[in-house]
Parts: structure tokens; C-alpha cells; sequence
């Protein structure tokens, strides 16, 4: 590693990455509720921020040397059953395409929320990955897996600003700490974050997909075992930072 970790280095990572995309989408002009009017909306409002912070994370994570210790553990949890937890998630992310209506979807359209799928790579890495690493550098497993999922759920509440409702925000907050719990659970039992990464893209995708158009009437039993997600991975991440060997100690 170039630079030695420091706690307060992830956090200035965080920072900068909630800002600028941040930044990026209030500049365009664009609300919140209305990036899925058309594939313009979607790639100004929403595409263009993500290819400009994947630019930043990737050239940020170069001149730290930080790209091992971010997409790789130095051992996977002992536990692997946690795993299931993840595993859900995929599959309801698999429901929600299955009922999405894409007679509803242009070529243009398309095109555009295929952009969508980096925020996996883009929240992944500065939560679950720059920011994990730096918390490793002075805090035990429990807290650097809680103020990752944390955090990462408090990127969320830009979008009040941008112009989604407050209610709405909210539950969106709390169900990302859990789903955060998740991808975090991924990581330790595969060892690598590039799954989590995936999921994550996967996911977020299928979400925007499902809302687009007119989806099927079943679509609304993906809702209902959501809780059973976040359940599981409450449960499952104890077991995974049991005897977890993550700390990261580099000489000055």
C-alpha cells in the first residue's frame, strides 16, 4: 500500500464520493422522480454521476494502493451458512426482472439504465471497500462492519434533496443498512468483493427495472420477503465476524 490507512481517510473518500455525485446530479437539473421518464432523464440525471465517480474511485484507489485490501479478504469467515442471506437477495432481485414489463422499454431506455449498474461497483468500493479498509486500520470487525453498512445507508438521504419524499427516504435508509449487512456478509464468506459488487448492480438494477412501466401484479411478493433479508443478515453477520483476522497493521 502507497498510503498507510487511516480512519479519517475513508471517511473523507466517503465524503467526497456523496458529494460529488451529489453535485453532478443537482447540476443537471434533473428531480429524483423523474429519472425514469425517458433515457435521457436517466443517463443525465443519474448515468453521467456514476461514470465521473467510478473515474474518481478507480484513480483514487490507484494512487492509494489500495485495490487488494478493498476487493480481497485476507481470510473468508469460518461460517458460510450467513451466505443465505445474499442469496435471497439474488433471487428477489431474479423475481423482480421476471416481472418487470419490458414491452415498456425502448432501445434508448435501455441503453441508459444499463449505466445503472455501476453504482454497484461505485457504493461498493467506497463503503464495503476504501471505507472498510481505513476502519480495519483501528476498529475491531463489529464496528467496521457496522459503520460501513451505516454509512452506506446514509448515502441515501441525498435523494430527499434531489426530490424523493421523506417517508420514502427513510424506509429506503433503513432497508439499505440491511441490505449493506448483506453484501458485507458476501464479502467475508466468498472473500472478495467483486460478488458483492455484482449483487449489488444487479439489484439495484432490477428495483428500477420492476418500477418501470407496468409490472406484474406479483411483483409485490418481492416486498413482502425483504424483512426475511434483512432478518437473516442481522443473524448471519454475527457469525461471520466471529474470529474475524481483518485488522489491518502497517508499519509507519
Amino acid at each position: 500500500m502507497k498510503v498507510r490507512p487511516r480512519v479519517w481517510i475513508g471517511l473523507v473518500i466517503w465524503i467526497g464520493y456523496a458529494a460529488l455525485v451529489f453535485t453532478v446530479q443537482m447540476l443537471s437539473g434533473i428531480s429524483y422522480d423523474t429519472w425514469g421518464d425517458n433515457a435521457s432523464n436517466l443517463f443525465f440525471g443519474v448515468g453521467i454521476s456514476l461514470i465521473v465517480a467510478s473515474a474518481a474511485l478507480a484513480l483514487t484507489t490507484t494512487a492509494l494502493g489500495w485495490w487488494r485490501p478493498a476487493l480481497f479478504e485476507k481470510q473468508t469467515s469460518r461460517h458460510k451458512w450467513p451466505i443465505i442471506a445474499p442469496a435471497l437477495l439474488a433471487i428477489l432481485a431474479l423475481a423482480n426482472l421476471l416481472f418487470t414489463d419490458w414491452g415498456s422499454y425502448d432501445l434508448a431506455f435501455f441503453g441508459a439504465s444499463i449505466v445503472l449498474l455501476l453504482v454497484g461497483f461505485t457504493e461498493e468500493l467506497t463503503t464495503r471497500g476504501l471505507l472498510v479498509v481505513a476502519l480495519r486500520s483501528k476498529l475491531g470487525e463489529g464496528w467496521v462492519w457496522f459503520l460501513s453498512s451505516l454509512l452506506f445507508a446514509l448515502l441515501h438521504l441525498v435523494n430527499i434533496v434531489l426530490g424523493q419524499g421523506l417517508f420514502v427516504t427513510v424506509e429506503q435508509v433503513i432497508f439499505a443498512f440491511f441490505v449493506g449487512t448483506a453484501f458485507y456478509i458476501l464479502r467475508r464468506t466468498t472473500g472478495t468483493l467483486i460478488f458483492a459488487m455484482v449483487l449489488h448492480a444487479v439489484w439495484d438494477f432490477s428495483v428500477f427495472a420492476v418500477a418501470h412501466g407496468h409490472p406484474s401484479e406479483l411483483s409485490n411478493i418481492v416486498s413482502a420477503f425483504l424483512p426475511l433479508v434483512g432478518l437473516v443478515s442481522l443473524i448471519g453477520v454475527i457469525f461471520v465476524i466471529r474470529g474475524s483476522r481483518e485488522r489491518i497493521t502497517v508499519p509507519a
